[in-house]
């Protein structure tokens, strides 16, 4: 019987430039990100998919990338947070989480503005309610979420 392989290549677009690597099959996806690309913006929290720091965009869509394995991305386009700000500094949203004060210690930003970066691009003039149920997935353990509710209203308002 043969033995099952143990990796494999993958090619995925990460923030516009496109990788190739051989990952073992088992590898998360947040690993090879943050390891194997070295883009160490995107945290790892919990492993568990709970906490929402290792948040990017698959496609389009918010996903935990500790929850899916690097092989589950090939083919795929990926943004991490290191892809929001630009050559004049912080994009609309960075520079409402700093205007809002709605960063503490930091951990849980770049999977908080990831997700809320998915929905301003679906909704750029979210409700209240719309930005708490977008974060809803991402914990944060310092502001008590109002400031980062106001400041993702508060960039296309």
């Amino acid at each position: 019987m043969a033995e099952p392989s143990t990796s494999a290549s993958i090619s995925v677009e990460i923030n516009g430039e496109v990788y190739e690597r051989e990952v073992d099959a088992r590898r998360l996806l947040v690993h090879f990100i943050r390891d194997d690309v070295e883009l160490t913006g995107t945290h790892i929290g919990c492993d568990t998919g709970n906490c929402g720091a290792c948040t990017i965009q698959l496609d389009g869509q918010a996903v935990k990338s500790c929850m899916l394995l690097a092989v589950q991305a090939d083919g795929a386009k990926l943004r991490t947070v290191e892809d929001l700000a630009n050559d004049d500094g912080l994009n609309p949203l960075q520079q409402a989480f700093s205007s809002h004060h709605a960063l503490q210690c930091g951990y849980c930003t770049p999977g908080m503005l990831m997700s809320a970066t998915a929905l301003l691009e679906a909704n750029p003039r979210p409700s209240e309610d719309e930005a708490r149920t977008a974060i809803q997935g991402n914990i944060c353990r310092c502001t008590g979420y109002q400031n980062i509710v106001e400041a993702i209203v508060a960039v296309n308002a």
